[in-house]
């Protein structure tokens, strides 16, 4: 079950990501693509079932975000993650904070990449 979980989970954080710089690609190039119903609701769906798969992976470990540093780090750095997003693809009143909400949003998804892997708030600096 757990290696299951953990496939699909990755999976998802990959149509995430995937799906982020596609819809950042077309936000830098006003791509009427951004205004597709289904452009609007696919991110969102694939979104909410990695949150869903991941709480499921915590449950399944037992794990403990307070007994976890690496786990809390993923969690606060999720948020950041989705505060430099929501400016990239929609809050940024200009095409260059858009563009360093999108850096950072990237960033942010590579860190939290590696504190997953390493099981380090270290992240990559823990390998």
């Amino acid at each position: 079950m757990y290696l299951l979980l953990k496939n699909v989970h990755v999976g998802l954080a990959m149509l995430s990501i995937g799906g982020f710089l596609l819809r950042a690609y077309w936000m830098t190039r006003v791509s009427r693509m951004l205004d597709r119903r289904i452009v609007q609701i696919v991110p969102h769906v694939i979104d909410t079932a990695f949150l869903v798969s991941g709480v499921a992976l915590v449950l399944l470990l037992q794990l403990q975000v307070t007994q976890s540093p690496w786990l809390l780090a993923k969690l606060l750095a999720l948020v950041a993650y989705i505060v430099f997003g929501t400016i990239a693809l929609k809050r940024g009143r200009t095409l260059g904070i858009r563009l360093t909400a999108l850096l950072l949003a990237v960033l942010t998804f590579v860190y939290i990449v590696g504190a997953a892997i390493n099981k380090s708030p270290e992240s990559w600096l823990a390998a």
